[in-house]
């Protein structure tokens, strides 16, 4: 019989999530899962890592832990100290309270946990569930996750490489449908919200209301529609059509005055 997968799983909602639970227990079918999550929400701390204080890592039993770091540092934590020279065989971070698409990708505690996975090269699964709500039923979103890591060898998808899973909210039917997109584009309204407290200070909240464009082949169109959207994201932020036009193009710069000139032929 052959052994079971070791899965390290995170996220950025805190360990005691519904939908980490429900992530938890259906992986534990088929696989040896070990839990490294922060011990209280982290969301929208992106690829933070805490360097510059002490991190706590707190043994729930011999598979479950907590930190007070960020699902980065939970990754690391897990990484380097719980599987030591053998690294898991696949990270899972979610399931999130709340989707993660097209440009939230980059505040993304969730998104940012596989991120991590990626780059230390082992396989890697950021999930969310878009327009989640307390109390949401996630047991058929952790069945599709579970499923999809059964069937995750066929997908090639190699570190740096990771994917991106976003779930539309639980209509109350199994997950079956699902698309293979790329990053939609989101655009917010007042961003930045002022107020006064009652001592007539002014305090800040950071939000909005968010619109998308609802493009076709994109996680916002496919979610929108009721499909699970699946998107490869890689660390690699290289903009390699810019990156071609400027290898064409020869720059003079002259740092005396700070002028660029171009050579128009090759521009």
């Amino acid at each position: 019989m052959p052994n079971k997968r070791r899965v390290l799983l995170t996220n950025d909602d805190g360990h005691f999530s519904e939908g980490l639970q429900a992530l938890d227990r259906e992986l534990s079918r088929d696989a040896d899962v070990f839990v490294v999550a922060p011990d209280r929400e982290k969301s929208a701390c992106s690829h933070s890592l805490t360097l510059n204080q002490p991190l706590r890592l707190h043994r729930i039993d011999e598979r479950h832990y907590t930190s007070d770091g960020t699902p980065t540092d939970c990754i690391m934590l897990g990484i380097h100290h719980l599987f030591g020279k053998r690294k898991p065989d696949l990270i899972v971070a979610g399931i999130n309270h709340g989707a993660n698409m097209g440009d939230d990708v980059t505040y993304s505690g969730t998104v940012a946990a596989a991120l991590e996975g990626a780059i230390i090269k082992v396989p890697s699964l950021a999930v969310s569930m878009a327009n989640y709500e307390p109390g949401t039923p996630m047991e058929r979103a952790a069945r599709f996750v579970a499923d999809l890591v059964r069937h995750l060898d066929d997908f090639a998808v190699f570190p740096p490489s990771f994917l991106s899973v976003n779930l539309p909210l639980d209509s109350g039917r199994d997950y079956r449908a699902f698309e293979f997109t790329r990053l939609g584009q989101r655009e917010y309204g007042d961003a930045v919200i002022q107020r006064r407290d009652p001592r007539e200070r002014d305090y800040f909240w950071i939000g909005g209301r968010p619109s998308w464009q609802n493009v076709p082949g994109t996680d916002f169109e496919a979610v929108g529609r009721g499909v699970v959207s699946i998107t490869p994201l890689s660390p690699d932020m290289t903009d390699r059509r810019v990156l071609d036009r400027l290898q064409q193009t020869t720059i003079k710069f002259q740092a005396s005055d700070s002028q660029m000139k171009i050579d128009a032929e090759n521009g």
